[in-house]
């Protein structure tokens, strides 16, 4: 076993952080995470290209906030490292900029630890997002971020991995109820909310494919993703599909809807 990979890691089950690895070109993947990706692949060839597209969202949004004054980021779900990880954005235009990730995958928290090595602004905790209490009274995100201060939360590609069942929404009010006013919640979402029905059941046959990982696949409407910001004040362009937000290149039409919100 490589030496980044814990060895409490089950390798015979496909990890959808590992999985989304794949399809960015990374390489800290296993064989079950490549075959289960590949039959994904098979039913949407676009999928490393939705990746990749989710992935500029990401990196345009962090680049918005920082422009917001925001100094400091709190990446929940926050997967495998790969190039263009949030420190390194928001670090660019902001030195003194800080970053907490927090993922429940072993892999991606190892991995991440390492990555992180003698950046004393960035770390990696491994912690559930569907737990808010957990990662916000953990002793190692308090001590890098302070939430008297205007914080900027990530969740991208995160909230279609965590079934109704575990209440995503009381989770998501219960970050922004420990938010200081001007903190800013930046969401991207899976859904197939108007689309053909030919990809509609391609993305239902995606979502029983994912059913055999470590996390089953939701797929929202703009609705129940819109409901994510209650209680923040959605910036302009509003809960738009991924390729409209304030675009600054040619992104893969993907059937996510992102938005920005701002608490008041």
């Amino acid at each position: 076993m490589d030496p980044w990979v814990p060895s409490s890691v089950d390798l015979s089950r496909p990890s959808v952080a590992r999985m989304y690895d794949y399809f960015l070109g990374g390489s800290h993947n296993f064989a079950v995470d490549r075959d289960a990706a590949k039959v994904i692949e098979k039913i949407y060839p676009g999928m490393a290209g939705a990746a990749r597209a989710n992935r500029s969202f990401l990196r345009r949004a962090v680049r918005y906030l920082c422009g917001q004054g925001i100094d400091q980021f709190l990446d929940l779900g926050s997967g495998i490292p790969t190039v263009g990880n949030v420190h390194e954005i928001a670090q660019n235009i902001i030195p003194t900029a800080r970053v907490a990730y927090v993922d429940v995958e072993p892999v991606a928290v190892a991995h991440s630890v390492a990555l992180l090595a003698g950046n004393d602004r960035a770390i990696a905790v491994q912690a559930d997002l569907r737990d808010p209490d957990a990662v916000l009274n953990s002793p190692a995100v308090n001590n890098l971020l302070d939430f008297s201060r205007p914080v900027g939360v990530l969740l991208a590609a995160a909230l279609h991995f965590v079934p109704d069942t575990d209440n995503p929404h009381t989770a998501v009010a219960r970050y922004r109820d420990a938010l200081a006013p001007g903190s800013h919640l930046a969401i991207s979402h899976g859904s197939l909310e108007g689309i053909p029905q030919d990809s509609v059941t391609n993305g239902e046959r995606v979502q029983a494919i994912y059913q055999r990982t470590d996390a089953q696949l939701v797929l929202r409407t703009k609705g129940d993703i819109t409901r994510f910001f209650d209680g923040f004040d959605i910036v302009t362009p509003g809960v738009v599909l991924l390729p409209e937000w304030r675009p600054d290149s040619d992104d893969a039409y993907i059937t996510a809807y992102v938005g920005v919100g701002r608490k008041p």
